[in-house]
């Protein structure tokens, strides 16, 4: 199956990345390579683009796309929260762009076997990068009541959690989940028959939720944001994309602190706590996508992309 997936808002984050083709480019979530083509495209001989992701395949895919580019760009497989070390071993410290578009692509929900999606019934996977042990089958099978119900809570606001993860420790007390058709069957079960019918299919909010608890989703985010624009030259951009309201309200948040990071008390005349601006959100409100991309690619409907620009001049 080829790797395939449309890039979401790809000309507002390539516009607003401003790409220098002398600079130096990150792109953390490489996927198909459909941002680093467009950035890669952009450089010079001496300009260069280092691409990261976890997925052997998505890294297979990128690289055949890259090919024209070979000489400027570099790939390596890792997480994007590991990207200060990867760099540092190719002699890379500074950035003047780095890019995530968050989430899972297009290919990986559409390929059976890995098991992101609740449209077939394959193993319960989920792994966005399969040398990991846990999957969403240790999840399912090994989370407690509580556990399960605080993870389809929070990160699938689902507001049957509480009743699916009671469903889900009572189905494997008989024997263990293996596949995505019985998590299915059991949500199923969970959700009342008149709400079924509302908000799209039933598992959606709960295959999310699990995973983004098996790929750390949010907390790898969480403790990347402050890294990523201490990496960057001033004047260089951070473009992210995220697709889930709790990944953007951690963008925003992470953009604000970073911008305003006095924790003096509004009554002090001048600031002592000594902490320093790094630059400024260029995005006070997200860039979303347009009426006639979403038509073109459904699943851009919840992408919002925010800006952060590091301060200084180049």
């Amino acid at each position: 199956m080829e790797f395939k997936h449309t890039s979401v808002l790809l000309e507002e984050t390539i516009r607003n990345l401003r790409v220098r083709p002398e600079g130096i480019y990150i792109d953390g979530t490489l996927g198909g390579g459909g941002h680093s083509y467009q950035i890669a495209s952009r450089l010079t001989e001496k300009g260069r683009l280092i691409g990261i992701d976890q997925d052997g395949e998505a890294i297979l895919a990128a690289e055949k796309r890259l090919e024209p580019f070979r000489e400027k760009v570099t790939i390596i497989r890792d997480n994007y929260c590991n990207a200060k070390n990867a760099l540092r071993s190719i002699g890379v410290d500074k950035a003047d762009g780095i890019v995530l578009d968050l989430g899972v692509s297009s290919y990986q929900l559409d390929q059976v076997e890995r098991g992101f999606s609740y449209q077939y019934d394959a193993a319960l996977d989920m792994r966005m990068d399969t040398r990991q042990s846990v999957s969403a089958k240790e999840i399912v099978n090994t989370y407690s009541e509580m556990e399960l119900y605080r993870v389809i809570r929070d990160y699938g606001e689902e507001k049957f959690a509480k009743n699916i993860a009671k469903h889900i420790v009572l189905a494997r007390k008989d024997r263990p989940l293996e596949t995505t058709g019985e998590l299915n069957e059991i949500i199923k079960a969970a959700i009342p028959a008149k709400m079924r019918k509302e908000g799209g299919h039933p598992s959606k909010r709960t295959f999310q939720a699990i995973r983004i608890e098996c790929n750390r989703e949010l907390e790898v985010l969480k403790n990347s944001l402050d890294e990523f624009i201490e990496m960057l030259n001033p004047g260089g951009r951070l473009c992210i994309i995220t697709f889930h309201s709790l990944e953007d309200r951690i963008v925003k948040s992470a953009f604000r602190e970073n911008e305003n990071p006095c924790i003096c008390p509004p009554e002090f005349p001048v600031c002592t706590c000594g902490r320093v601006s790094k630059g400024k959100s260029i995005t006070r409100k997200p860039i979303l996508p347009s009426e006639e991309e979403i038509a073109e690619n459904r699943r851009a409907k919840s992408a919002k992309l925010r800006v952060f620009e590091r301060g200084g001049s180049i």
